[in-house]
């Protein structure tokens, strides 16, 4: 596995509104994904991840400071290094800057998971969200 020098950083927004993930398509249009890119020189990765929630997915929020997780994907033969914050959604756009370029949709996490390929997006997915809504399960009584 390549060291910490050879990764390409890249910064990631889950964006959630009433309890829904929004997910994109990937650029080709194959995959869904959450909005990420390339953390520019002199950006944080949280600026980064809110540049790319507006860019690629048309959304504005708060993001929680602190990374929910970090996962690995292989793209153009590269590693890429995902940092990824939870962000709450406070504005939908209709006209975004890559809205010919992407569909969004908004899912629950059962939806999200059944979509996205990347098993560690899946992962951090499960392990942020899961734990949410195995608190809203009602008891049972007998």
């Amino acid at each position: 596995m390549a060291n910490g020098a050879e990764f390409i950083r890249q910064a990631a927004a889950l964006p959630i509104k009433t309890g829904k993930i929004c997910l994109i398509t990937s650029s080709n249009g194959r995959r869904w994904i959450i909005p990420k890119g390339l953390i520019e020189p002199g950006q944080t990765a949280a600026e980064n991840a809110l540049q790319e929630a507006w860019e690629e997915a048309g959304v504005v929020g708060t993001l929680i400071p602190d990374p929910v997780g970090r996962y690995l994907y292989e793209k153009n033969g590269e590693i890429c290094h995902v940092t990824v914050f939870v962000m709450q959604v406070h504005e939908v756009a209709q006209e975004w800057p890559e809205r010919v370029l992407r569909q969004r949709s908004w899912v629950s996490l059962p939806g999200a998971l059944q979509r996205i390929e990347d098993i560690g997006l899946g992962e951090i997915l499960r392990a942020t969200l899961g734990r949410k809504q195995q608190r809203r399960v009602p008891a049972t009584s007998r």
